[in-house]
């Protein structure tokens, strides 16, 4: 056991943490150096759990069929000073992880003033990423991405990991009835061993977090495991594109500015956008991946500084709502932000706001739900003159308002198909914009 850990960590009965009380509560071991009555561990992959019963469990043959090429493996181990560890190795796979779970229990207690910490050592991440989650509530789950700390740690030892445990919670979640109070997750290929796990009612806080109300809105680069190697070489190589135009004499008309749904003009979309935007010189500006705070961090560095175009067109939130699940309210703010960073920075420019196309097959998909939520509010931020709001998604919908493979091959990113209909039902509008005088 880790020194001092002993006298902290006192293991509620059943796991179960007494409501808030006028004496704080006791500290919840998860893993320590002996098993802990009730809670399991488990080894995660995208679509299964296995749970760790002697000494490694894998998810080998889960994944063969889908991921032939991945591999999830869980073990115990030991470390230097004897004391036990789970180390989880990881290749070539979006999700995988390690997950301790128990009996729920209440930790509301905790969330005022408490701390989640961990023992961890990164052996190997370079291609990887990591996230640790806290689940919420029935079907809820909240994460802190640790994917360049973690990479700054690979190969340092054992390093101790505390985090607020108010970092995972935000208005309306559920923390009475936890089942599974941490897990970590990573992203591509690694190895990492974890140790000493606990909730404790008080400790200082060395890993900082975004603040769920406000990273909508606060510019920053897309840092996921998956992005890192390609996400600022393409912005500098966007900026080089643009100014090249410019010197050319081919100043972009028309520029196109969201995520990989508008990143998708320059693959599936290639003919369609060739036939209908390349006569205006257009600018295309997808980033996959990106949320608002993503391309307001382009915008800030330099996206449309010495560009002038008749158009703009901007959709981005569906990732707010995809990767992260921010609230409705919170994309809007982050949509708004971004118009209000466009008109400053391109005066002469109206700004075609799309609405946030579809996601996954019917209309009760929480997802499409968040997003329908977010397309009803849009009207607000749009005047009719300088920022104009045009919502297509009926063009892309059956009657019954599911959303089609043939369109969506999965139902999220649309096929050459897909663009054609984008491409169609938005012509009318973008022709009579770039018609206008200017601003």
């Amino acid at each position: 056991m880790r020194p001092g850990l002993a006298s902290l960590s006192i293991l509620c009965s059943s796991l179960l943490c007494a409501a808030a009380s006028a004496a704080p509560p006791a500290a919840v071991v998860l893993f320590d150096d002996v098993a802990q009555p009730g809670v399991e561990i488990l080894a995660l992959a995208p679509d299964t759990t296995h749970l760790l019963q002697g000494d490694m469990a894998t998810a080998h043959a889960a994944l063969r069929a889908t991921f032939p090429g991945s591999a999830i493996e869980l073990a115990r181990s030991k470390r230097a000073d004897g004391g036990a560890a789970l180390t989880l190795q990881w290749r070539q796979i979006w999700k995988s992880g390690v997950a301790l779970q128990s009996a729920p229990q209440d930790l509301r207690p905790f969330l005022a003033q408490g701390t989640l910490a961990f023992d961890l050592k990164v052996d190997t991440l370079a291609a990887g990423g990591l996230a640790v989650k806290v689940g919420c509530g029935d079907g809820c789950e909240r994460e802190v991405p640790y994917v360049l700390a973690g990479r700054a740690a690979q190969g340092k030892g054992w390093q101790r990991v505390v985090l607020a445990l108010s970092c995972f919670a935000r208005d309306g979640d559920d923390f009475s009835q936890v089942a599974r109070p941490f897990a970590l997750e990573g992203t591509g290929s690694g190895q990492v061993s974890i140790a000493n796990v606990a909730i404790s009612p008080g400790g200082a806080p060395n890993t900082a977090c975004a603040d769920w109300r406000t990273v909508a809105v606060t510019p920053a680069r897309l840092d996921e495991a998956w992005s890192i190697d390609w996400w600022l070489p393409r912005h500098r190589q966007k900026l080089d594109e643009a100014q090249r135009m410019v010197r050319e004499g081919r100043s972009p008309q028309l520029v196109f500015i969201g995520d990989s749904i508008t990143q998708g003009w320059e693959k599936e979309g290639a003919r369609v956008w060739q036939a209908h935007y390349a006569r205006f010189d257009a600018l295309e500006l997808g980033f996959g991946g990106d949320r608002t705070e993503n391309v307001l961090w382009r915008l800030q560095n330099g996206a449309v500084d010495g560009l002038d175009p008749k158009v703009a067109v901007l959709m981005i939130g569906t990732n707010n709502t995809g990767l992260r699940g921010d609230f409705p309210a919170s994309t809007l703010a982050g949509i708004r932000r971004n118009l209000d960073e466009l008109r400053q920075r391109l005066p002469r420019t109206r700004i075609l706001l799309v609405a946030i196309f579809p996601r996954d097959a019917t209309p009760e998909s929480p997802r499409r739900r968040m997003n329908d939520a977010i397309n009803a509010q849009l009207p607000a931020l749009a005047d009719g003159d300088r920022i104009v709001l045009l919502d297509v998604n009926r063009a892309l919908l059956t009657p019954d308002g599911t959303l089609s493979k043939t369109v969506m091959p999965d139902l999220l990113h649309p096929n050459e198909a897909g663009y054609a209909i984008w491409a169609k039902a938005m012509q009318p509008e973008l022709e009579r914009l770039i018609a206008l005088p200017r601003l």
